[in-house]
């Protein structure tokens, strides 16, 4: 048995190892979401004063892992409701699935947040410090959604460096099939963290 850890993984090797494939559909991600609900002005405050708070702390230090969870992620994941009922969230979830076949390969890793409703993973959250690509993330998000409990309903993730989001998509149809969101940055005009949270309360809907 061959054990990949999930944030040394490879596409290439979720591909060969567990039929990973992208799917071409540039409607993918967005499917089945609900319409985009309205940001209230509230909101769009509390999200305005991330933002000041990411790039006053980016002018003076490149933000490691914690940090952007604490300055970003955490406020976040308020704003859409995640700290109350009826979520749960739980932080370094263990993870492990293994190929079919007995010579196969184990991936194991942490999931940084995790968000459940009813026992249902709604978000998986990976956070990276601000100097990374979040694409790096990439590879090891999709691991976590490889693991989740109810493969038959569709898995997704959030990456983030700090000052860059992408959402992730996984949906088990003849193949585990994944499709990304559009990235969103904190350095566009405007604000996109509102366009990151309608997407929140899209997939909690």
């Amino acid at each position: 048995m061959i054990t990949l850890i999930a944030n040394e993984v490879s596409l290439a090797q979720l591909r060969d190892r567990f039929g990973v494939v992208r799917s071409t559909d540039p409607d993918f991600f967005r499917a089945k979401l609900a319409s985009v609900p309205e940001i209230t002005s509230a909101e769009q405050t509390a999200l305005d004063r991330v933002q000041q708070n990411y790039l006053s702390q980016l002018e003076v230090q490149s933000l490691n892992e914690e940090t952007v969870k604490m300055v970003v992620v955490s406020p976040l994941l308020d704003q859409a409701g995640f700290y109350r009922f009826p979520f749960t969230i739980d932080s370094e979830v263990s993870i492990e699935i293994q190929e079919t076949d007995d010579n196969g390969m184990a991936l194991i890793g942490r999931i940084d947040t995790l968000i459940v409703r009813n026992q249902l993973w709604i978000l998986v959250v990976e956070s990276k410090r601000s100097r990374f690509s979040v694409q790096a993330a990439i590879p090891q998000a999709l691991s976590y959604l490889l693991a989740r409990p109810q493969p038959e309903q569709p898995g997704y993730a959030l990456m983030t460096n700090g000052g860059e989001f992408l959402f992730v998509k996984l949906l088990q149809q003849e193949a585990p099939t994944y499709g990304f969101s559009a990235t969103y940055s904190l350095l566009n005009p405007g604000n996109d963290l509102y366009k990151v949270l309608a997407i929140l309360k899209q997939i909690t809907a």
